[in-house]
């Protein structure tokens, strides 16, 4: 009985890690689309039509809940395919709102109108397509009013990460960083949007300093889906767990588990 975890590559490797720590008598299976990595650089349309083939490919194989743990798959698919209808059963979630409820102080499921909180400066970090959908902001709005949201492109990390060169990914980040702080020199707040982002994360907070309050996304969304789940145990599904990828097995394997530090094993999708 898995639930699915989707990504684009390897970064929502940190949510299952999360995930299953919470959920420890779950079943995932986790779908890698290796072949298409990074999806970050790509145009809306494009993540779309292969956020959804992948989504379908997972309902098909008995997972009835599908979580994208990919932040910009979150951005350019999830509402476009909530608002086309879901298939009887099935359901498809996005990592955004667990952590803008963590940001907002909202309790899980609060759907109360938009009010005012108390942080007012917030950095996002994020891939190019992200940015450019702008649904963190929307996301945010229907929950928080007067927030200041300062979004910075961080071309080149995911792909650095994905690489192992992580030299590279730190001095990308801290570039990263100084680019954002010369937007907005105090943020109070940062979002890490990219499921990548956690492997830097104490990078990022060295870079910000000890008074930004940093962001990421594996613990909040596996406490998100624990109490999802408790309310709805049908989403369980009916099918195997295990690790998938459209890419080659063998390499996304060694890749993976260099990324998370244990042998991880992928079969092809």
């Amino acid at each position: 009985m898995a639930v699915g975890i989707f990504d684009s590559g390897l970064g929502g490797l940190t949510v299952l890690n999360a995930a299953q720590a919470r959920l420890p008598d779950v079943e995932f299976l986790y779908y890698g689309d290796n072949a298409h990595a990074p999806y970050g650089v790509r145009d809306a349309e494009d993540i779309y039509q292969l956020t959804r083939a992948a989504v379908h490919s997972m309902w098909d194989q008995g997972c009835n809940l599908v979580i994208l743990a990919c932040n910009t798959a979150s951005a350019a698919a999830l509402r476009r395919m909530q608002e086309g209808g879901l298939p009887k059963g099935k359901r498809v979630l996005g990592v955004f709102v667990p952590l803008i409820e963590a940001l907002t102080e909202r309790q899980w499921g609060d759907n109360s109108p938009p009010r005012e909180v108390a942080v007012q400066h917030v950095a996002l970090f994020a891939t190019p397509a992200t940015v450019a959908s702008r649904a963190f902001q929307r996301e945010l709005a229907f929950r928080a009013i007067g927030v200041d949201v300062e979004a910075q492109s961080c071309g080149g990390v995911v792909d650095a990460i994905e690489d192992g060169d992580m030299i590279l990914a730190e001095a990308l980040v801290r570039s990263h960083v100084d680019a954002l702080k010369r937007k907005m020199p105090q943020p109070q707040a940062a979002i890490l949007g990219c499921t990548h982002y956690p492997l830097m994360q104490d990078v990022f907070q060295a870079a910000l300093g000890p008074e930004v309050k940093v962001f990421s996304q594996g613990t909040l969304v596996a406490e998100s889906l624990a109490d999802y789940l408790e309310r709805h145990p049908d989403m369980l599904g009916s099918g195997p767990g295990g690790f998938v990828t459209t890419g080659n097995p063998a390499r996304v394997s060694d890749r993976a588990t260099q990324f998370l530090r244990r042998e991880i094993t992928f079969r092809s999708a």
